[in-house]
């Protein structure tokens, strides 16, 4: 069965959908609030922490294309055993928090154009819970409009986005609050790197062309171009999304504004018809980001499955489904409803800081095989691992909650396999035998 090959366009495309889903409009408010006047810099720093990885990704994809994408990276790197099913694990739970982080920025962002009750937080978890329900039910029927919405929804949200960025850059000439940009405004260096940390959800999507690296026409040319491409270009964007939202409104009326700030950025440009228009986009966005996501996270649970990593159970259907859907839909469901846009964040840029750190070292270790440089994935690894630490230190006197769930998260990820491959995987091989 040959499938039709990816060109460079759509690889690209992947890359920039899998990273402007709903994370830019999700966790803008949350990098300003920690960051201030130098957010911009957060986005850098955070941008750059991905770029670095995307070098491990591109050589790992091109060695090893896969659609298991890093589950298989991850395989090939520790073997597979307690600890690289573990970080799989980790992989997948961190998909359903990116999933959950998604969904509480639509229900954020939904009530603005239409309140169905007079209860504004009633109404977000409404939304929240209505949006998971119905991308499951489309991602259920079927996949290739999952493909048609994504390609789609990127265009219609890079065009909203780039106009902001245009229209908000000539905004800027004289806007009194320009000044906030200034260097008195920017937090410690520490802060400055825990706000990029906290956002860095925002960047992990590239990882998707992986998964897409067997279906990409000539890879050696495209795969490279793919990862880099859209990475840097959704670096510039963020960036620019950041000077302008902070050069445009007063500190109070972003924190004021925490959940939807990028709608309210285009209030001072634009008025009601900016404000709606972006409130669109981001709805657009976060729908077609848990679209994708969720497709994403029910193959996660199927190859990890497929690898012995977690009971065989997972690769069976549920109506015809893999059941790793169904279990991604309601796991998001329970923490959308039952946590904090920053604690989602926290414990969702923990999970993939950590995941990244270990591609990183797969690359290292891996290095000679994938013929790559030894020296920029352990750079990549020991800046992963600080990133996550930092972010650990600095949320952990403010927001507690977040830091025990992701800590929490990550040893469930862990005892889950430990206990599967002492009772699950004993069980296989009697049966084998």
């Amino acid at each position: 069965m040959s499938s039709k090959k990816i060109g460079l366009k759509e690889a690209i495309s992947i890359g920039i959908g899998g990273m402007v889903g709903g994370g830019i409009f999700a966790v803008l408010g949350l990098a300003v609030a920690l960051g201030k006047g130098g957010t911009p810099v957060s986005f850098l720093l955070a941008g750059a922490i991905a770029l670095i990885t995307s070098y491990s990704y591109v050589k790992l994809s091109l060695t090893f294309p896969n659609r298991g994408g890093t589950v298989k990276f991850i395989n090939q790197g520790f073997g597979k055993g307690v600890f690289s099913g573990g970080i799989n694990n980790l992989l997948w739970v961190s998909y359903i928090i990116m999933l959950s982080l998604y969904a509480s920025a639509f229900g954020s962002y939904a009530p603005n154009l239409f309140q169905i009750t007079s209860n504004v937080a009633l109404d977000y978890h409404i939304y929240l819970s209505a949006i998971i329900i119905f991308a499951t039910t489309i991602n259920y029927y079927s996949i290739k409009i999952v493909g048609q919405i994504e390609s789609y929804a990127v265009i219609i949200k890079l065009i909203i986005l780039i106009s902001f960025v245009f229209i908000g850059a000539y905004g800027l000439f004289g806007n009194p609050h320009l000044d906030q940009l200034s260097i008195s405004n920017w937090e410690n260096p520490l802060n400055l790197l825990a706000a990029g940390m906290v956002i860095f959800v925002a960047y992990e999507g590239f990882e998707l062309i992986a998964n897409a690296a067997p279906d990409i026409e000539n890879p050696k040319v495209n795969i490279p171009k793919a990862y880099y491409y859209s990475v840097i270009f959704v670096i510039l964007l963020y960036v620019i999304i950041a000077i302008i939202t902070v050069g445009s409104l007063p500190f109070s009326e972003i924190s004021t504004a925490q959940d939807y700030v990028l709608a309210a950025a285009a209030k001072p440009m634009l008025g009601k018809i900016g404000f709606t228009i972006i409130t669109i986009a981001a709805l657009i966005s976060t729908f077609s980001a848990i679209n994708a996501s969720l497709y994403g996270g029910s193959r996660v649970s199927y190859e990890i499955a497929e690898d012995d990593e977690l009971p065989h159970e997972l690769t069976s259907k549920l109506w015809n489904q893999p059941i790793g859907l169904f279990i991604t839909a309601v796991m998001t469901l329970v923490i959308a409803n039952s946590l904090n846009l920053e604690s989602i964040s926290t414990a969702g840029s923990v999970g993939f800081l950590i995941i990244f750190a270990m591609v990183n070292y797969v690359g290292y270790k891996l290095s000679k095989e994938i013929k790559g440089n030894k020296f920029i994935p352990i750079i990549g690894f020991i800046l992963c691992l600080i990133a996550a630490i930092v972010l650990i230190v600095q949320q952990y006197t403010s927001n507690k909650t977040g830091v025990l769930i992701a800590m929490g998260i990550l040893t469930f990820c862990f005892i889950i396999e430990y206990v599967y491959k002492k009772t699950g995987a004993k069980t296989n091989s009697h049966s084998s035998n």
